[in-house]
């Protein structure tokens, strides 16, 4: 079981280093209006901490990673995205409709953006650096 997570919180860990992944942690956070998702990037310690619990190959994962303390489940691509969506404000929200589409659809959809993420949105030297009134939302 991964440690330091508050129960009543779901943590996503995403690619510290992508523009994209970056500037989608900063979407979710204005709109996770019942405070629900900590964030921590792949690199952290923590992030390594869930992949070597889930005996996830980071050479061969680039995928946003929800991970449920409650459970101590994880999930990936398109669903990791769509179970985020659920819990943020209107109309975000209503992303969930895109479960109906089958997961290897939605997945090969998801695996085609995260291969040319960097290509199309670029890429960070380090890991972004939280601002102080973020930093809350933060783990390490």
């Amino acid at each position: 079981m991964i440690y330091n997570i508050p129960k009543d919180k779901l943590l996503i860990l995403f690619d510290g280093v992508c523009n994209l992944c970056n500037s989608s942690v900063l979407y979710v956070i204005k709109r996770d209006k019942k405070n629900r998702f900590l964030f921590a990037p792949l690199q952290s310690e923590i992030g390594q901490s869930v992949l070597n619990e889930f005996n996830i190959d980071r050479s061969k994962t680039d995928s946003i990673l929800l991970y449920n303390p409650i459970n101590n489940s994880i999930i990936y691509k398109s669903s990791a995205a769509l179970h985020i969506s659920k819990h943020l404000s209107f109309p975000t929200n209503l992303m969930v409709v895109f479960f109906i589409i089958p997961t290897f659809i939605r997945n090969w959809v998801y695996s085609y953006i995260a291969k040319n993420r960097y290509k199309w949105y670029g890429k960070k030297d380090a890991c972004m650096i939280p601002t102080p009134e973020l930093k809350s939302k933060f783990i390490a």
